[in-house]
């Protein structure tokens, strides 16, 4: 049964070894995703080293995404790092002060949030249990008055959903993490808490700045400010990531579904790859079996023809990484065959114009049920474009460069493979035989040359 949704694993403590790891390959992980906001470098880059040993001793392509920690914000200590209760309406100060903070006060350690707060603001803290609205914001300190309460600690993180923060998209942190990073040559990078598209032309300036190799970037829409600019951001990056957690904290929970179908629509106009992310099948970190509300939710991102879905604790600290991606893969695999929708349709979509070569393709695919669309790959975007249009058959991306079949292992449909020989033959034939493709026609692209041709 074909899968053309990925999967995108984050590789954690119960998945680094090499036999793990290489199940999950096997069992259909396209993209290893690291998060950088643990672990030192050092320890990453030898994980990096071990994903690229397995992925050849398996013999399929897997693309590497680091994802960076980006700014996230804290609230400061109290004192003996103390429980505090915050009752409904009581005044609340959050200042510069570093003094450990009690039941009236606590520091909020970053100037430029204490800048860029304005009166009628929201601090959302624990995840959004704590709701505080800001009534006055001086130099150094605003007071607040707390609309949702609940008990309240050291270290907290906290969102600002109504809140454009004037700071640098890479902390210090950041900074030393990406110089490292690159120095691995990974497939993609993930930028976190992403508010504009300058945010993106900042990483991609750091990065061109110090490497040649052709690094990608993925923007994580995580705040609703980023929602209202996803077109902008999305042009800037070359992949976005919905990050369903973060964004469900900051918006009303109940809108976060058509969210993500709007973010969905409008990036598969601009030919951008989209990841599914956060909680897809978090009870299986214990449990054998998912919920039923988590093979729905699955099942969507397959309807929907995400790119990719990812699993996050899941696989990191779960009891049994390898039944996760088991159980992703046949959910996919069979959400991927349900043909409620006509996929020409797709290929036609309004914003699509009627002479785009893409679309044609698609067209060119359907209309002669085609069993294959093989791409000679010079890079990713023609294969990315076609991925778009969404047709519901395989997309063979023969490749000159392993670093363009890692990074078309994140489109929905594409089968990447790196082989110099085929790709100066052109041998589509030899390409679909590879994947058990014998009989039926091929579209065949070849830089600007589109070509019909029969296997039997």
């Amino acid at each position: 049964m074909t899968r053309f949704t990925k999967i995108t694993a984050s590789i954690g403590p119960k998945c680094e070894d090499v036999d793990t790891l290489t199940r999950m390959i096997k069992a259909g992980v396209s993209v290893c995703r690291l998060n950088f906001s643990h672990d030192t470098g050092d320890i990453q880059g030898d994980k990096i080293d071990m994903i690229r040993s397995v992925a050849k001793n398996v013999g399929v392509p897997v693309a590497i995404m680091v994802d960076i920690q980006g700014p996230k914000h804290r609230i400061g200590d109290f004192e003996s790092d103390k429980h505090y209760p915050l009752k409904i309406g009581q005044k609340f100060i959050l200042d510069s002060d570093s003094t450990p903070g009690d039941e009236n006060r606590v520091q909020l350690p970053d100037m430029d949030v204490i800048h860029s707060l304005n009166i009628g603001d929201r601090v959302l803290l624990n995840d959004g249990k704590i709701e505080l609205r800001v009534d006055a914001v001086f130099d150094d300190s605003v007071e607040t008055t707390v609309v949702r309460g609940d008990e309240i600690w050291s270290r907290r993180g906290f969102n600002l959903p109504d809140t454009d923060i004037d700071t640098d998209i890479l902390t210090t942190k950041d900074k030393a993490d990406l110089e490292y990073a690159i120095t691995k040559n990974p497939d993609y990078i993930a930028v976190s808490f992403v508010q504009r598209a300058e945010d993106i032309s900042n990483v991609r300036d750091f990065i061109t700045e110090r490497t040649a190799h052709p690094i990608k970037i993925i923007a994580k829409i995580e705040r609703p400010n980023a929602v209202k600019r996803i077109v902008d951001i999305a042009n800037a990056a070359d992949a976005i990531m919905i990050a369903r957690g973060d964004l469900a904290v900051e918006l009303p929970f109940e809108q976060v579904p058509a969210v993500s179908r709007y973010i969905l629509r409008e990036c598969r106009k601009l030919n951008k790859p989209v990841i599914m992310a956060t909680q897809m099948l978090s009870s299986m970190v214990y449990s054998e079996f998912p919920t039923r509300a988590e093979i729905s939710d699955v099942a969507n991102a397959a309807y929907l023809r995400a790119d990719s879905t990812m699993t996050s604790e899941e696989t990191t600290i779960g009891d049994n990484p390898v039944n996760v991606i088991e159980t992703m893969q046949k959910i996919l695999s069979f959400s991927d065959q349900d043909t409620i929708d006509n996929p020409y349709d797709w290929s036609r979509m309004d914003h699509v114009p009627e002479n785009d070569w893409s679309r044609s393709v698609s067209s060119m695919a359907f209309l002669n049920k085609a069993s294959a669309i093989v791409v000679f790959a010079r890079n990713t975007d023609a294969t990315i474009q076609i991925s778009c249009r969404r047709p519901d058959i395989p997309i063979i991306a023969v490749c000159n460069e392993q670093v363009i079949a890692n990074q078309l292992c994140l489109s929905r449909g594409v089968l990447p493979i790196c082989d110099i020989s085929l790709f100066g033959q052109r041998d589509a034939f030899a390409a679909a035989e590879l994947f058990g493709i014998r009989t039926g026609r091929l579209v065949i692209v070849d830089e600007e040359k589109i070509s019909l041709r029969t296997l039997d």
